[in-house]
């Protein structure tokens, strides 16, 4: 597509990933930040304006926390296509189907109501381990931490998560659809902790915990009780096997398989030999 591509979440783990490989295949980017020439603020909508400034398609991450999440995105692409644009890419999550709770509306609204629409829903993020929550243990203690007991997840890379929704943004035709994201093969916590610990050099356990204790962590470490909460009960999901499937969408949308973790654990040896 021709125009203004505006990405928001744009420093976050897939937004600045997208605006990268935009960038990359020469389409015009913008990233939607508070700090840019067109400062932009979810919780503001006298920012939106000039944010969405010829703009032809956007990818949508919605705002972290507070509020009705979904009423702000839906207020926004409605401004949006005020102003012309047309193509919308939303990143959601494996576990939320359209209809259900927070992004879950979002995603049936755009079903409903655009006409050219495509949401991305991958499982949990490699970089989890790498830039998230599991990096601080692994390093300080050698030690990952879950209740997903022998739960299996098939981690999906960020890169590759940002791959499919360029491919979405920038393809010539409208996809309309949802697209469950995952790695080729689901592994247990036990079997990461093994990769990674094979890649680093070093032992690295993996620690069975509570939902409960598991939340507590979080709390400490500065989450909000209510998400906090919610990460514990991702973890007994888990647990009971909601994660532990394989799709083909990211070779779809890309035309080329997904990063198994083996190889995203010895590319990130490195961060994990301290």
């Amino acid at each position: 597509m021709s125009g203004i591509v505006l990405v928001t979440g744009g420093t976050g783990k897939t937004g600045r990933r997208v605006a990268e490989q935009l960038a990359a295949a020469g389409a015009e980017v913008r990233i939607a930040s508070r700090g840019g020439p067109h400062p932009f603020d979810w919780s503001d909508p006298a920012t939106w304006d000039a944010a969405l400034d010829g703009v032809s398609a956007a990818y949508l991450v919605g705002p972290p926390r507070g509020g009705d999440v979904s009423a702000t995105v839906i207020a926004f692409v409605q401004a949006a296509m005020a102003r012309g644009a047309r193509r919308f890419v939303l990143l959601s999550g494996s576990p939320m189907p359209e209809g259900g709770p927070g992004v879950g509306q979002t995603h049936r609204w755009l079903h409903e109501n655009a006409a050219d629409w495509a949401v991305m829903r991958p499982s949990w993020f490699m970089q989890n381990f790498s830039e998230g929550p599991h990096l601080a243990t692994i390093c300080d203690e050698g030690a990952i931490y879950s209740a997903t007991e022998d739960g299996r997840v098939p981690f999906i890379s960020a890169d590759d998560i940002a791959a499919s929704a360029v491919a979405a943004l920038t393809g010539p035709e409208p996809l309309n659809r949802d697209f469950i994201l995952t790695g080729p093969e689901p592994i247990s916590y036990d079997d990461a902790a093994r990769l990674i610990g094979r890649a680093a050099g070093r032992p690295i356990a993996h620690r069975r915990i509570s939902a409960e204790s598991l939340a507590a962590r979080h709390q400490v470490i500065g989450a909000p009780a209510p998400l906090a909460q919610m990460l514990g009960m991702a973890d007994m999901m888990i647990a009971g096997g909601a994660e532990d499937r394989v799709t083909d969408c990211v070779q779809e949308l890309t035309g080329r398989p997904p990063t198994d973790f083996d190889a995203f654990a010895k590319a990130n040896a490195a961060l994990w030999r301290a």
